[in-house]
């Protein structure tokens, strides 16, 4: 059983990415293109704690990159788990050390991943973390 990306429905849920890599942004968009979520994008830590630091700006899910520009990933976590701190939050990587991953662990992440990101253990990861509130149908 696959996910079916076109019918994971994400209506009112907003998707927040950390990424500077203007090619993994652009994919992360096309992926939840169909999904009805509100997607936004950052590319610098210190524009993700900017956005998170305005109270009414909602999000439900982030994808955090380790290594941004200004402020790093494991910087925005912590930052982000002294404002909101059941907002789950994957941190995405293509450097790997036990250490970054402890660190990242400890910062508040809930999962760590390694690039390449593959579409199918993102939606995965969303369903994981918003089951109750989102309706993703399969198809065999």
């Amino acid at each position: 059983m696959t996910s079916n990306i076109n019918n994971i429905e994400l209506t009112d849920k907003c998707i927040v990415i950390v990424e500077d890599d203007p090619s993994l942004s652009k994919y992360y968009k096309a992926l939840l293109r169909n999904t009805g979520a509100d997607v936004k994008i950052f590319h610098t830590g210190k524009e993700f704690v900017d956005y998170l630091l305005i109270k009414e700006n909602g999000m439900d899910f982030v994808i955090m990159d380790f290594l941004i520009p200004l402020l790093n990933g494991i910087e925005c976590i912590r930052i982000l788990r002294k404002e909101r701190k059941n907002i789950p939050v994957i941190m995405v990587t293509a450097y790997y050390s036990e250490e970054a991953k402890e660190e990242a662990y400890i910062a508040g992440c809930n999962e760590y991943l390694l690039k390449p990101i593959f579409p199918e253990k993102v939606l995965f990861l969303i369903e994981k973390y918003l089951k109750s509130k989102i309706r993703v149908h399969f198809t065999r």
